[in-house]
């Protein structure tokens, strides 16, 4: 909105003093991420003291863990504060018409609003399963659809790919070393030379013409299963003080930076990438809501004060795949997501191997040697008798290292 102000004023030969700082997008994104950061520490304690008071206290089931029945009691739906601090900064400071802005806030909206729905069941009506698991997957996929569909169709959606030999073509002209807007449902490959993979080169069996008019087949399912994937990841993760709320900033920063330097047609040249017209805007918004989990995170740090809750973590974990699906960067995903996923793969594991050792040996042998003590992987830790903010601040840095990794690809292929 102030951006557009901003707008208004210049054409009407309005000069405020400063007012000219907000067609710059690093502007922009500093006072994004501020705003979010104050909207989060000023109002996140007015929003526990109302949720204390509506007695939305978790109900912790006896698990075994150590210092666990002491959280019984603490408020969820935390994640009202992190979608709260995000969407003003983001309204405040961002061209709101910019389609990956509108997708953005949908993101927010669509899986904070399946999140709160299961929230509620629990606290609310007093349904200790919540929203049912299938309910939950049709609305990922729900929104995975939206997103695949506008990333493949929307007119707007874009890149330009630079030129194999655009070194030799113009080194003072950047914008002549990439070639025209094209729409084509491309990615990155990190760690390899030609970096690009075009989702309908898994037609292999079609010409051309005919892959990249069919090529949605591919695209849109691989989309819906991507946001399924790590909404799910996310939620599994967020299971003790700080952890969620803690690799999820480090994830949200390092896409921040990718959509940076994708977005700006100097530095993605200079970095040898694809260059995404209007992208630039997205760098606002992914640090307004790294502001927003960082305010969050300091009520959520051990002890917490108050819990995400599905509201949070199913929220961000559907909108880091599309930033990552929307940057061309979800091949990145395994990687920079790795935390998310090792948790994920824990669960998974420990199932396979139950049900494995059952049918081949009997339930008291499956029982008594379980490939973790308990899962997800953070449990595991826990009943091996580290601390909780052990467990977080070591999964943290993990999680640094890996975004680390990602960055680097930016010039190692």
């Amino acid at each position: 909105m102030l951006y557009y102000l901003y707008e208004y004023l210049t054409a009407h030969g309005i000069h405020v003093p400063g007012m000219n700082l907000f067609k710059y997008i690093s502007f922009r994104a500093a006072m994004a991420v501020l705003f979010s950061l104050i909207i989060a520490l000023a109002y996140g304690k007015r929003i526990i003291n109302f949720l204390r008071r509506k007695q939305m206290g978790e109900l912790v089931r006896d698990l075994g863990l150590e210092g666990q029945k002491q959280k019984e009691g603490t408020p969820t739906m935390g994640g009202l504060i992190i979608i709260l601090a995000t969407i003003i900064p983001v309204l405040l400071f961002t061209r709101i018409t910019n389609v990956y802005i509108v997708l953005l806030i949908i993101s927010v909206l669509w899986m904070g609003a399946i999140g709160f729905l299961d929230d509620y069941l629990k606290k609310v009506k007093k349904n200790k399963d919540g929203l049912s698991g299938k309910f939950k997957v049709i609305g990922q996929v729900g929104l995975g659809l939206i997103v695949g569909v506008t990333m493949y169709f929307h007119p707007d959606i874009e890149v330009k790919r630079k030129y194999a030999d655009a070194t030799v073509i113009n080194r003072n002209n950047v914008e002549k070393n990439f070639m025209e807007d094209e729409r084509i449902p491309v990615s990155t490959v990190p760690f390899t030379k030609n970096n690009e993979f075009d989702y309908s080169g898994i037609l292999f069996w079609m010409d051309d013409a005919e892959a990249h008019e069919w090529a949605w087949i591919v695209f849109i399912p691989i989309v819906i299963f991507i946001v399924t994937a790590v909404s799910n990841g996310a939620n599994i993760t967020d299971g003790i003080d700080g952890l969620a709320a803690g690799t999820s900033a480090v994830i949200l920063l390092t896409l921040a930076f990718f959509a940076y330097v994708s977005g700006n047609i100097i530095f993605a040249d200079y970095l040898n990438i694809m260059f995404l017209p209007h992208m630039g805007e997205t760098t606002i918004f992914a640090l307004a809501l790294v502001g927003a989990v960082i305010g969050f995170f300091w009520y959520n740090t051990y002890p917490a004060q108050i819990f995400m809750g599905d509201t949070g973590s199913l929220m961000l974990g559907g909108v880091i795949a599309v930033l990552a699906i929307i940057l061309r960067k979800e091949l990145l995903i395994p990687v920079l997501c790795g935390v998310f996923l090792i948790e994920n793969l824990s669960v998974i594991l420990q199932v396979m191997v139950f049900k494995y050792r059952k049918k081949k040996y009997g339930l008291e042998y499956a029982q008594n040697n379980r490939l973790f003590k308990m899962s997800p992987l953070h449990h595991h830790y826990q009943k091996e008798g580290f601390h909780e903010s052990k467990i977080v601040n070591r999964m943290i840095i993990i999680g640094v290292m890996l975004a680390i990794i990602c960055l680097i690809t930016l010039k190692t292929r």
